[in-house]
């Protein structure tokens, strides 16, 4: 092979090498996934950002929101506005990040989401918030299942306990839901010890009243407006999902309504049907357990200011 020709290969790879080769530019991308079940991403070092150049799907399917889809597995990432190499950084939240590098406009990788990020179904969402409205009564609120059983210790009637009960529960749903809304706000500093009162004040009607009075049903309502509150306070700390907020507050609520009514009937089973039919049922058992329920109540409301 002559000079010449060396020389002519020479001059074709120096004009090919442009076309061949990936810059790597200063952009870099960081896309994290929140345990919130919503993504963030941050492009940093471009020169100008075009939004509509951003494509980001989850198993394939486009999204613009900010929201995790239910079921997502994978996520991907492009940017068609990007003519050199740069730097993608994917973070499942709590979790170690990873690096792919994306040339120019291409699509990234599918990136596996953790389970933590994704956001639960409907379905699963329901079961969640039942299991939580029932163990926040069995085993774990003992205030209120003390506040449930001085309800039924007053009477043997079914009527009577169901009435007192029916009050309590939209009494409380009332304003579970509108604490949970926004639309009232008390200091637990105030509801927490209100909550003791209320448990002694059931109490102490039970060893003075021998029956279930008429304001009895209306003295009920307004305690349960101030229990609400208080399952609002726990419902807080448990936090609700925005995509599924209403189910999740419905499902916490009638799991709430299946503990108490699950106090109520070991109640009855455990003692009323073998013993209120008897003499001393009021003084042996009634009484008493109201005294105990009015002391424990007490010691909690003086705790609670104290607090």
């Amino acid at each position: 092979m002559g000079f010449r020709h060396i020389r002519a290969l020479i001059f074709s790879a120096l004009l090919a090498a442009p076309a061949g080769a990936h810059e790597i530019g200063t952009m870099r991308v960081n896309v994290v996934f929140h345990r919130d079940h919503t993504w963030t991403a941050n492009i940093i070092g471009a020169r100008r950002l075009f939004s509509e150049a951003i494509d980001t799907r989850f198993d394939g399917v486009k999204i613009t929101t900010r929201d995790i889809p239910p079921h997502a597995k994978t996520f991907t990432w492009r940017y068609s506005r990007a003519y050199s190499t740069y730097a993608l950084n994917l973070t499942n939240e709590g979790q170690n990040t990873r690096t792919q590098w994306i040339e120019g406009d291409s699509t990234s990788a599918p990136f596996v989401l953790s389970r933590a990020v994704v956001p639960p179904t409907r379905i699963e969402i329901v079961r969640q918030y039942l299991a939580l409205g029932f163990t926040h009564i069995l085993p774990e609120g003992l205030d209120h299942i003390l506040f449930v059983l001085g309800m039924f210790l007053l009477t043997r009637r079914v009527r009577d306990v169901l009435s007192q009960v029916t009050a309590f529960t939209v009494a409380h749903s009332i304003t579970l839901g509108l604490t949970m809304y926004g639309a009232v706000s008390v200091s637990p500093r105030i509801v927490e010890p209100a909550i003791g009162l209320s448990i002694a004040y059931i109490a102490i009607e039970n060893v003075i009243a021998s029956r279930v009075k008429p304001w009895r049903v209306a003295v009920v309502f307004c305690f349960g407006l101030l229990h609400g509150m208080g399952f609002a306070g726990v419902l807080k700390e448990l936090g609700l999902p925005r995509s599924q907020f209403l189910p999740a507050l419905v499902s916490f609520n009638v799991g709430v309504e299946a503990g108490q009514l699950t106090v109520i009937a070991a109640a009855f089973f455990l003692f009323a049907l073998w013993w209120q039919n008897k003499n001393w049922y009021r003084q042996r058992f009634v009484v008493p357990a109201s005294v105990a329920i009015g002391a424990i109540a007490m010691f909690w409301t003086v705790q609670r200011v104290l607090s």
